[in-house]
């Protein structure tokens, strides 16, 4: 028995909002790992696709014969789209440096089928309602399947399928729908047209089923062309791209394709970062690391005996478990996460530090650079005034800088919002191998600058024996700048209203910056 052809006509246009969104939140999200600076991506992705879903609107006008057989054309090659979208971004990885505009013209088409399906959907459901209740049906099947599409994307997809599997799944639902669409207006279709369609059917029920049976090694073959080491561990969470690569000698960790740590000398920049700070103040119980799920920020605290506490907050759970329990990083973090004193918390940082209550002896700030808006949100005034909020009378906050050499403009926008924020600050550096010049600033509300400097000048031994790189002579050198490098004047502070830092990080260098304007 045949479905109501009216029903099925609803089925499909749900399902083409369900797989139509979702294919462009998958689009949206490899943009922004590839390509970075996530707001420009997203905006550009839903911009382009609801452009060409008006073209499709008007290509549509176009249609005068054999419609029903169009649009179920138009739904096997949006679920052959949708299904393989991921896939076929990965697998042009290795072959161009050009993959935005594979990105954006695979948004162009998916947008244009949607766009081309409702009018068509919508005259052929004229057959059944009258013009009122015809047009607000259509529009509400795609709606509602839209929202349902964004739900299952944010909370089941990604989280739980990944980028690879997501696809497949949408793409199969549409596949399913073009395929009842097919049976049940199979004495309606014309016959040499039908051959096409059932040809179609067979074709792409087979892509799907390649793809879901080759999805690994495409999307390893696209992960490793994009670096030039081993890719051994390769995981897309909720909220980002976690990659580890060997070489012959060290582990590199990136996230979403931007380096964060080198094995071969990750303590020239941890060992600044912890053992700075933690001299400028005697209490040293209660230590706050925001960021830092690598755990070799709280290997370095732990080494103080007199540490009572340690609370690490970081939004993502994949990173902090990737830290805890990957046996390169537990070695690495000398199985930091497994000391009674480490608790964790995953959140948003800025959040968490709004409704934290405690107060901490130090602040450790260890976040990715601010390259998009969203990172920059964890670098404004807000944030280290709930910083200052949340410290003892003596304790200080330090956050990582970016480069004071090839991101100056980046770093002084840092240090003068800290300022801004009530805190005094000292500036100190230091020449990481992997990452060229490395700065860091430390914010204190009992200390001036000079104060600061004496004390970390006064410290004849370290408290600690077991440092890599630091000593007391390191200490003064830290602390010691030559000129600034190109015009840092009119630099503004960053704030959630005002979100400059990322725009002085994007950019570029302070060479292209400062010298080249």
């Amino acid at each position: 028995m045949k479905l109501s052809d009216s029903k099925i006509l609803m089925s499909s246009l749900f399902a083409t909002g369900v797989a139509g969104i979702v294919s462009e939140y998958v689009l949206a999200t490899l943009a922004t790992y590839f390509l970075g600076n996530s707001v420009f991506q997203w905006t550009i992705i839903l911009s382009i696709m609801l452009f060409s879903m008006g073209l499709g609107s008007r290509i549509s006008r176009s249609i005068n014969k054999n419609i029903i057989e169009f649009f179920i054309a138009a739904e096997l090659l949006l679920s052959f789209l949708t299904s393989l979208c991921a896939l076929l971004v990965y697998s042009l990885m290795g072959t161009t440096e050009y993959v935005e505009i594979f990105i954006y013209s695979l948004a162009i088409l998916v947008g244009l089928l949607i766009g081309l399906e409702i009018p068509l959907v919508t005259r052929i459901n004229g057959r059944y309602h009258d013009l009122k209740a015809n047009i607000s049906s259509v529009m509400e099947k795609d709606y509602y399947g839209s929202l349902l599409g964004g739900l299952f994307f944010a909370f089941i997809g990604l989280p739980y399928l990944g980028l690879t599997y997501t696809p497949f799944l949408l793409g199969t639902i549409n596949l399913i729908v073009a395929v009842l669409l097919f049976f049940n207006f199979s004495d309606r279709l014309d016959g040499r047209l039908k051959k096409w369609l059932l040809g179609a059917i067979v074709f792409i029920s087979l892509s799907i089923g390649l793809g879901v049976y080759f999805a690994k090694p495409i999307i390893m073959f696209g992960e490793q062309s994009r670096y030039s080491d081993k890719v051994v561990f390769s995981e897309q969470t909720k909220y980002q791209k976690i990659t580890l690569t060997k070489s012959k000698h060290n582990y590199i960790l990136y996230l979403n394709n931007s380096m964060q740590l080198n094995t071969m000398d990750e303590w020239l920049y941890h060992e600044p970062l912890v053992h700075a700070p933690m001299l400028l103040n005697s209490g040293r119980k209660n230590i706050l690391i925001l960021g830092g799920g690598d755990g070799c920020a709280i290997r370095e605290v732990l080494k103080y005996q007199e540490v009572e506490s340690i609370k690490i907050i970081d939004l993502d759970p994949g990173m902090t478990n990737f830290g805890a329990q990957n046996p390169i990083f537990k070695e690495l973090n000398r199985g930091a996460y497994q000391n009674s004193k480490v608790t964790v918390q995953n959140g948003d940082a800025f959040i968490a530090l709004e409704e934290d209550s405690n107060y901490y002896d130090l602040i450790i700030i260890d976040f990715p650079d601010p390259r998009s808006i969203e990172l920059s949100r964890l670098y404004t005034k807000e944030m280290y005034r709930f910083c200052k909020k949340r410290l003892k009378r003596d304790g200080v906050v330090i956050t990582q800088a970016t480069s004071p050499y090839y991101q100056a403009k980046s770093f002084y926008c840092i240090n003068k919002t800290m300022e801004a924020a009530g805190l005094n600050t000292l500036q100190i550096h230091n020449h990481v191998q992997s990452f060229g010049e490395w700065g860091w600033v430390i914010g204190s509300q009992l200390y001036d600058k000079n104060q600061m400097i004496e004390k970390l000048s006064s410290v004849k031994e370290l408290p600690i024996k077991n440092t890599k790189w630091l000593n007391t002579d390191a200490l003064q050198m830290m602390c010691k700048f030559g000129k600034t490098v190109g015009d840092t004047s009119g630099i503004e502070v960053n704030s959630i209203h005002n979100p400059v830092l990322f725009k002085y990080y994007i950019k570029g260098t302070a060479f292209n910056q400062s010298f080249y304007d």
